[in-house]
């Protein structure tokens, strides 16, 4: 942690520097945002043009260069998800700055020099930035004082007036991009600002609020569920079926506001035949007696294994799988936690699975499990200075002669150099060995309690005092790992199969015209099949696919479902091979914008029909019956509960707002009993049994205070989806790349 303390402190400006950078990049392009790209749609659209692909592609780069050193600095993978991600930032980036560049203008929203100065030294009522509060915070403490704060206005000015200066293109790009930044972000601010200052509840809705929260009623009820008719029971005819969407498609609920796609799939994993289990045990056995022959330990894991384990440093241990530091170290099962803590030097554990690979470890020493220990830090600052790297030393000696458990926090405040831990007495706790440089944690796991001692590392001398290590030890282990994976033969046979699958598929799919058919079709042959049909949606504007492990697989699926020639029924042409498993997939829905395709509500209104019809069989049945009688005659309890206007649900029942509002319409009085109500989940016969008035008041500020409260809190999200709906974004840049959408 002294490392990790080191590198956070350097981190921050370094950070900000990259931001800055990357943020000048974009904007000093700004202008030229538009205009460029192949085909009506090029990489994607906003207000009716073309995204320029230039701009975008130096964006991307820019905010995944600022990902990966961020993922660097925390000692993380940049993936290609990540990288993905990036680009998806980059995009969201420039679409919203553009959205709200128009919002900026049609307002008259700007920012004066004055104001971005006052902005940025905290000044006429700004609080410091957050992004700039390592100019500002106390270089001891971490804490901002009066005093850290002027002396934070002086060193930030001398650091914008050097870039400001200098003649130095990359110094210039950092202060463009610095000052476009932050006025962009002021800019956003007020425009964020004006519309929460718009938010207004009146008196009325907040008195209306009031009562819907405060009146009650007691109720007794009896359902009749749905569920009591099974769906089978219940006949639905063509007829009545085309009937009701003509009836009801130009519903609301009904309306395809946004443009998509259906595409239904299955996977086939690809796993290895007990031929070859028998084989790669016979090849585990010989690794066992090899490894527990062998000598030289990193000899045998660098030839055997597929992913080499280093034994120095941190690389060596190993903890339990779920422990907070699993994504830092080697990891084995939980259930082997006792074996490994208990073994003896040189014993073999496993074959054990870990990371989808089978490992077989061999015990070579022990590390504490948690360790706590103080340090003093006289920093070397990298000088190769022989004379400088002595004073240091004598500076550390010295100090070990008068350090004492009393004037420990005292000596550390004022002489170490470690920002990560000067302020609380030096101390670090709960860490592993390799956690540490390499000297900071060798010593600390093996210096006697309360032993003083001096070591050096790259950063300097360190004073260390171990306070505490725990009497558990996680082992430190040398590891072969080999994936368990199917033969040729194996793949070949399985491959052989999926394509009968496929075929089995394309042949009768294709017979059929009826588009829901063909996806139940799908469906029926997948399942007797013994696999698992899923289905995704892609949305036209922003299409995007899940759920695969490999980008060849992600694209196939965009392909198939955006090829010129697509219809409901166009099936990969071959299976598709992600990684370890075999996708088979079909289109099964188009949905263009507007008005439903009878297919792509068939399934949903046949429900709704299949509950109108059980509704109207159960209205039927409790008509003119008190809840006696229908408790008795349906065998079912009479249940009591307390509702509010405002909170739309019967304890025991659901969520029943229509059923709410027709019991508070005034229309019931105490004691009288409902006709049979249709509700979302069966069908009621309701009794009023109290009504119980909200305390009288003509204060109903707390009301107006949380409504505002709640509407503020969400200003933002549905502004700018308001926005982006408006600009009609349509984001193409998958599309576009595979050529399938120009």
């Amino acid at each position: 942690m002294a490392l990790i303390g080191k590198i956070r402190a350097k981190s921050g400006l370094l950070v900000a520097m990259i931001g800055i950078a990357l943020l000048a990049f974009i904007l000093n392009d700004y202008q030229s945002l538009f205009g460029i790209g192949e085909g009506e749609y090029g990489i994607g659209l906003v207000f009716g043009e073309k995204v320029d692909p230039k701009t975008y592609s130096i964006a991307s780069a820019k905010f995944q260069e600022q990902e990966r050193n961020q993922a660097a600095q925390n000692g993380k993978e940049f993936t290609d998800a990540d990288m993905d991600a990036s680009s998806d930032k980059a995009w969201n980036f420039m679409v919203d700055s553009t959205i709200l560049s128009k919002e900026y203008e049609k307002l008259g929203i700007n920012v004066t020099d004055r104001e971005l100065e006052s902005y940025w030294f905290a000044k006429d009522g700004f609080n410091v930035l957050p992004d700039l509060a390592q100019f500002f915070n106390d270089s001891l403490t971490g804490i901002q004082t009066p005093q850290s704060i002027e002396n934070g206005r002086v060193k930030l000015k001398a650091t914008l007036d050097n870039l400001k200066k200098s003649k130095e293109q990359q110094a210039v790009d950092q202060w463009n991009g610095f000052k476009a930044y932050h006025t962009d972000r002021r800019k956003t601010e007020k425009y964020f600002g004006l519309l929460k200052e718009g938010v207004y509840i009146t008196d009325l809705e907040a008195q209306d609020q009031y009562y819907a929260n405060n009146e009650k009623k007691t109720i007794s009820f009896v359902v009749r569920r749905y569920t009591e008719i099974s769906d089978a029971d219940i006949k639905i005819s063509e007829n009545e079926l085309k009937a009701y969407y003509d009836e009801h498609k130009s519903d609301k609920k009904y309306f395809v506001r946004n443009a998509t796609r259906d595409v239904k799939m299955f996977d086939v994993n690809i796993r290895p035949s007990k031929a070859d289990s028998t084989v790669f045990t016979a090849k585990m056995n010989t690794l066992r007696a090899g490894f527990s022959a062998s000598t030289n330990d990193s000899a045998f894991v660098a030839k055997n294994s597929e992913t080499p384990i280093y034994f120095s440093d941190k690389r060596a241990t190993s903890v339990p799988e779920g422990h907070p530091k699993a994504d830092r170290y080697q990891t084995y099962p939980m259930s082997l936690d006792t074996i490994f803590k208990t073994a003896t030097l040189g014993q073999l554990v496993g074959p054990y699975v870990s990371k989808e690979k089978m490992v077989l470890s061999k015990v070579i020493g022990f590390t504490p499990a948690s360790i706590k220990a103080r340090h003093i830090l006289i920093s070397t600052n990298s000088s190769t200075d022989e004379k400088v790297i002595a004073a240091k030393k004598k500076t550390a000696d010295s100090i070990v002669k008068v350090l004492n458990g009393s004037n420990w926090d005292e000596i550390t405040l004022k002489h170490s150099e470690d920002p990560g831990s000067k302020d609380k007495g030096g101390v670090y706790e709960d860490f592993l060995e390799g956690d540490m440089v390499k000297e900071f944690g060798g010593y600390c796991a093996t210096a006697p309690i309360g032993k003083i001692g001096v070591v050096k590392t790259d950063f300097g001398f360190h004073i260390i005092e171990v306070l505490e290590r725990s009497s558990s030890n996680f082992p430190l282990v040398a590891s072969v790992s080999i994936t368990f994976k199917p033969s040729d033969e194996t793949v070949a046979n399985m491959e052989s199969e999926v394509n009968g699958i496929l075929m089995k598929l394309d042949r009768k799919v294709s017979k059929e015209e009826d588009p829901f058919k063909k996806a139940a079709l799908f469906d029926t042959i997948v399942t007797r099949a013994n696999y698992a049909p899923r289905v995704i949606q892609i949305e036209d504007k922003a299409p995007k696919v899940y759920g695969f492990t490999t980008t060849m697989a992600r694209d196939r699926i965009l392909e198939l479902a955006y090829n010129e020639d697509a219809t409901v029924g166009s099936m990969t042409l071959s299976p598709i091979r992600d990684k370890d498993k075999y996708v088979i997939a079909m289109v099964s829905a188009i949905r263009p914008e507007g008005e439903p395709l009878f297919e792509n509500v068939r399934a949903q209104m046949e429900r709704e029909l299949v509950q109108e019809k059980k509704a109207k069989r159960f209205m039927n049945q409790m008509a003119g019956n008190s809840l006696q009688s229908l408790s008795k005659k349906f065998n079912t309890p009479i249940i009591d509960a307390e509702i509010t206007f405002g909170n739309p649900q019967i304890s025991n029942a659901g969520y029943e707002p229509t059923i709410i509002g027709n019991l508070f319409s005034g229309a019931l009085k105490n004691g009288q009993r409902t006709l049979p109500l249709k509700g979302e989940t069966g069908v009621y016969v309701i009794q009023i049994k109290t009504s119980t008035k909200a305390p009288a008041t003509t204060n109903f500020q707390a009301e107006k205070d949380q409504m505002i409260l709640g509407i503020v809190n969400q200003v933002e999200g549905q502004a700018m989806g308001g926005l982006r709906k408006k600009a009609t974004v349509i984001d193409n840049r998958k599309l576009s790349e595979l050529g399938v959408r120009l």
